[in-house]
């Protein structure tokens, strides 16, 4: 197995701006002869406004991001740039402010250089945007333009939203980082919800590194690893529904990976069958049916006829759900997560595939996720980590997975497999 083709890791850039090698305004015009040139094939974004951005840039280029250009889920409130989540109803919108986490990016020297593609209100009707590293095949959902804007070298940054697995899939299918951080460190104020309970802000970066940076660019939070020579984390394996899923390929990648940790140093500790995990990942469902009937309860009776086929099937079946299953169903969630909590106890961090496979040789849907919907149900932090391909040379992610609030950990642990993947080949 080989690594994919992937976008050029963002760091080095940084630091050739801070020795004055090059200029902020010259790293942004690369990225913006990028979309240029990849744009009209990749169809990640929405909206662009290059030239808005580029007299930014100067401004911020004092700041950590140094003025380069990040990318938006069109989900997000900006008062710049029209904001449709991904619905021609919307098509007109224009909100009144920014959402806290486009602030965050500005804040912290970001260009906001456009909204990136997502599926309508961020469920499941596909986009058109194309996987810039496997042409022909999904670049996943919901956040797709933000995964294929960062894969196709276009930005450096982009922000997307998880709420079953639509930031780690899409990376993986796209052979790049992808990082949900544990529920609300990063907030959703500004965010056409879906499901409250679930909906978590995520991040994507060409390397595990390179979102540790961003991730603490925007917080002000100590999450950089680069440059971090951590001990090797131990390594947990456990059983869930997801792993009877995984295809061949997926499963022999991360076996691979997990067997090459063990070499440079880490311990493996089988968790085996937790009953509760496996309530957890079914009751997943319950929960985001029941709060996505109120969170788009007025486009479901105003405009149920202009939904897309799979949004409006979705939220047709959750006018079913009552309060009491919604209840139990979160009442589950809360016993999973007391049980992560021990989990962690014994170990620093669980290893699984970020998707079941490849990404499908398909437009027409955006993948599964179900190695995913479990960890964003309790919160905890998860990282799809770049690196590995299958033998027609597609991407497979191996995501790590963390204790809840101990993202620096998590990250330091998914910058470690970033290392042995890349001594793999």
């Amino acid at each position: 197995m080989m690594s994919p083709k992937s976008p050029s890791a963002v760091l080095p850039l940084l630091k050739r701006i801070e020795e004055g090698q090059t200029t902020a305004n010259v790293a942004f015009d690369g990225y913006a002869q990028a979309i240029s040139a990849s744009e009209p094939v990749i169809k990640a974004f929405a909206h662009l406004d290059i030239e808005s951005a580029r007299r930014q840039v100067s401004a911020s280029s004092r700041q950590p991001l140094k003025g380069l250009p990040v990318a938006i889920k069109d989900v997000f409130e900006t008062a710049d740039m029209p904001t449709a989540f991904g619905s021609e109803i919307y098509a007109a919108n224009r909100p009144p402010a920014d959402a806290a986490i486009v602030m965050m990016a500005r804040k912290a020297g970001g260009t906001i250089i456009g909204k990136t593609t997502t599926t309508a209100f961020a469920h499941l009707d596909p986009t058109m945007t194309e996987n810039p590293v496997a042409p022909g095949h999904t670049p996943g959902g919901s956040s797709a333009g933000s995964a294929a804007a960062v894969a196709g070298g276009m930005v450096p940054f982009a922000v997307g939203t998880q709420t079953g697995g639509s930031v780690v899939r899409p990376a993986s299918y796209c052979g790049i980082a992808g990082y949900k951080p544990s529920y609300r460190l990063l907030p959703t104020v500004g965010l056409k919800h879906f499901s409250w309970f679930l909906d978590t802000v995520g991040l994507f970066a060409p390397t595990v590194a390179d979102t540790a940076f961003f991730a603490g660019a925007l917080t002000g939070r100590p999450l950089r690893v680069d440059g971090v020579n951590a001990l090797p984390p131990s390594l947990g394996i456990i059983d869930v529904p997801d792993w009877g899923m995984a295809d061949k390929s997926i499963g022999e990648a991360v076996m691979a990976v997990v067997q090459a940790a063990e070499r440079a140093g880490s311990k493996i500790v089988a968790v085996g069958n937790v009953a509760v995990l496996h309530e957890a990942w079914e009751a997943h469902a319950a929960i985001q049916m029941f709060e996505s009937a109120m969170a788009l309860a007025f486009e479901y009776e105003r405009y149920r006829e202009r939904l897309p086929p799979l949004v409006r099937g979705e939220l047709d079946a959750a006018q079913k759900i009552g309060f009491a299953e919604y209840d139990e169903a979160r009442a589950i969630a809360s016993r999973a997560r007391r049980e992560m909590k021990r989990i962690f106890g014994t170990l620093d961090v669980l290893v699984q595939p970020a998707a079941p496979g490849p990404p499908p040789a398909t437009l027409a849907s955006t993948g599964r996720a179900v190695f995913n919907r479990l960890w964003t149900m309790t919160g905890d932090p998860a990282i799809s980590v770049p690196g590995m391909r299958d033998s027609a040379g597609l991407p497979l992610g191996v995501q790590v997975i963390g204790p809840f609030g101990e993202d620096h950990k998590t990250l330091a642990a998914a910058h470690f497999i970033e290392g042995v993947i890349a001594r793999l080949h």
